[in-house]
């Protein structure tokens, strides 16, 4: 069996508003494998959010093309497959924080034990965030549930923007560390687009983008 779980081959994605046409990724070649830990880097408007959006099969290139030899077809990579945390928390707002939690497996038809919700944001120390809404939460709080919500599938590959985008530098190393001791007992790939360079030397590669064309960099030894 492969464990290649995602390829990009000269991918490109452009906008068009009117007459205008936005090059927004050009070329893209890179892969995805089982266990990899991967920091996408690169200034706001590089590209980042787009190109982990064609990963996760939220949206299509306009030229290349994008495969999931390991994860199937795209119609069947989410929620179950592919776990994605975008950069606004996403949640829905009249579900409670274990509700958005328990919502992936509702949607994929998976049978969760009792309390799993409630277990695994206590796991990341958001046990008591379980039954507040999302009105109620700060923005470092419900970006920690939306990304609590994508690993609760144990999916095989993690698409997370900037998830600790709002968090102070202490909170944001424990939880990336609560995030990849989860992430150790599986062989699930996490890809992190982040502007934290503390957070980026946590992954054991770089990518980075600019003007929409991907540098794969060299392996890093994670601190």
């Amino acid at each position: 069996m492969t464990d290649m779980l995602a390829v990009c081959r000269k991918v490109g994605r452009e906008f068009s508003s009117g007459r205008e046409h936005v090059s927004v990724l050009r070329g893209v070649d890179c892969e995805i494998r089982k266990g990899d830990r991967i920091a996408l880097a690169g200034p706001s408007g590089s590209g980042k959010t787009t190109l982990l959006h064609i990963l996760g099969g939220l949206d299509r290139p306009t030229s290349g093309a994008i495969e999931w030899p390991a994860l199937g077809p795209v119609e069947q990579l989410r929620p179950r497959r592919i776990g994605v945390m975008f950069q606004s928390p996403s949640l829905f707002p009249a579900l409670t924080a274990v509700q958005n939690v328990d919502l992936p497996a509702i949607l994929a038809g998976v049978g969760q034990p009792p309390g799993y919700g409630h277990g695994l944001l206590s796991c990341f120390g958001l046990g008591e965030l379980a039954d507040k809404l999302p009105e109620e939460l700060s923005g470092g709080q419900a970006q920690r549930v939306a990304m609590v919500r994508a690993l609760s599938l144990r999916p095989d590959l993690v698409l997370a923007d900037e998830p600790t985008g709002q968090l102070d530098g202490v909170t944001a190393q424990l939880f990336i560390d609560a995030v990849l001791e989860e992430l150790e007992a599986t062989a699930a790939a996490l890809v992190v687009a982040t502007h934290d360079e503390a957070i980026a030397g946590r992954m054991a590669t770089r990518w980075t983008l600019d003007h929409g064309q991907l540098t794969c960099g060299e392996m890093k030894v994670p601190v």
